[in-house]
């Protein structure tokens, strides 16, 4: 029995024994469920679902979601059938029977004015898992004005815990006075999504001739997600369209050369797939219609926008993905695929979590001119060699899976103390 397994096995073991004599385990109202028109957003949900079920089998989560439509609900309770679903009409009830809130990963505190909710309605204990926080006047989506920000870091401070999914966001909030006391690092939920649909991967791998092992998987992505493209009643931003236009071929052109070598100088096809639903059209637009036509002969382009166990079940029989998304090669990683990352500065600081878990090799930033040319080295390195890049992408999980433990437990301790 290695180490990881016994304190796992025995955080199990402490609180079977309080559950037993207490006549019930702890509950957890996880907030989380952000949307489902990105894959990542979705993984958020089943990740941290799964590091409960693995670190904490005894409680009992009750799901208190934004947005489970789309056929996300039916998935996630496939994966999870003890799963508690809320709906708007059992919050008061599931308000009065729960111990503890857990905040669930995600971009922001997203849920903040959930949490304060809660916390006023009940006066029970919260806590925040892998979030990033993003400072005034950066150039992320949602940029925070001083009194926004001062909101958020006054409900993380009452938080009993507070893990962030990268080191900027740690200590930006630690220099504005957050007086949480237990703030650390603590990996995206979506590390640990385990879905899976074999049945749909294989269909569309065996009709596009994509042997497992020999393709590579290559995600596109525009400065700004332009949601009224995708989201019902979003209207257009003529600024962040503006943006998009002008620095589009800046960023993807590095990602399309990538993919014309890795055709000419290896034996591996790419696969030019989504992480949200806006993302076929940006694939085919910058990618693969500007491909030469003896490259297109290797290359697949996917017509249509997928779900979170079939996206999995793809990457994990392919030889590793390289792009401009985030939480794609959060889900490989997670599953011992490796993945390289290229960020921009709108993406706010949680691409710098691949520093965080020493994959700074596979982390590229596209705002720094002089990182750009490594881009085609390192994705011809990964897919020369698989057993190298294999490698490199379990020293990162390594990492990952201790943390995971780590902060597991204190979400233990947390919500059996909510009980007693």
């Amino acid at each position: 029995m290695n180490r990881r397994h016994f304190l796992t096995t025995a955080l199990a073991a402490a609180l079977s024994p309080i559950a037993a004599q207490t006549g019930r385990a702890p509950r957890i109202i996880l907030r989380s469920s952000w949307q489902t028109v990105n894959i990542g957003d979705i993984a958020h949900t089943p990740g941290v679902l799964a590091l409960l079920e693995k670190h904490l089998p005894d409680v009992e989560v009750r799901l208190w979601p934004s947005k489970v439509d789309n056929g996300v609900d039916e998935m996630l309770m496939k994966r999870f059938p003890k799963l508690i679903i809320l709906k708007r009409e059992d919050l008061k009830q599931a308000f009065e029977e729960c111990d503890f809130l857990l905040h669930g990963s995600g971009p922001s505190l997203v849920a903040q004015n959930d949490v304060v909710k809660w916390s006023e309605a009940t006066s029970k204990p919260y806590g925040v898992y892998g979030i990033t926080v993003a400072a005034q006047g950066s150039a992320s989506t949602k940029p925070s004005s001083d009194s926004a920000i001062a909101k958020t870091i006054k409900v993380l401070s009452g938080a009993q815990f507070a893990f962030f999914r990268d080191s900027v966001s740690l200590g930006l909030v630690k220099q504005l006075g957050c007086t949480c006391p237990i703030l650390e690092f603590g990996p995206d939920g979506a590390f640990a999504t385990d879905l899976r649909d074999d049945e749909k991967a294989l269909a569309f791998l065996k009709e596009h001739g994509l042997e497992e092992g020999k393709f590579l998987c290559c995600i596109g992505r525009l400065r700004f997600t332009p949601y009224w493209k995708i989201k019902p009643g979003m209207k257009f931003d003529e600024k962040k369209h503006a943006r998009n236009e002008a620095m589009k071929e800046h960023d993807l052109g590095p990602l399309r050369q990538a993919i014309i070598e890795v055709v000419k100088q290896t034996d591996m096809k790419v696969l030019l797939c989504p992480e949200d639903a806006s993302q076929m059209e940006v694939n085919k637009d910058n990618f693969y219609d500007k491909l030469p036509e003896d490259v297109k002969a290797k290359v697949v382009w996917r017509p249509n926008y997928w779900l979170t166990g079939e996206a999995i079940s793809t990457y994990v029989r392919s030889a590793g993905l390289f792009g401009a998304e985030m939480h794609s090669p959060i889900m490989c990683i997670g599953n011992g695929v490796p993945a390289i990352v290229c960020r921009w500065t709108e993406q706010t600081s949680k691409g710098l979590m691949w520093h965080d878990i020493g994959l700074d090799e596979w982390l590229f930033n596209m705002d720094v001119e002089s990182e750009i040319p490594g881009i085609v080295p390192a994705v011809l390195a990964m897919a020369k060699d698989p057993a190298a890049a294999k490698a490199k992408a379990a020293k990162g999980l390594a990492v990952v899976h201790e943390r995971q433990r780590a902060t597991m437990e204190i979400v233990g301790k947390s919500a059996e103390a909510a009980k007693a």
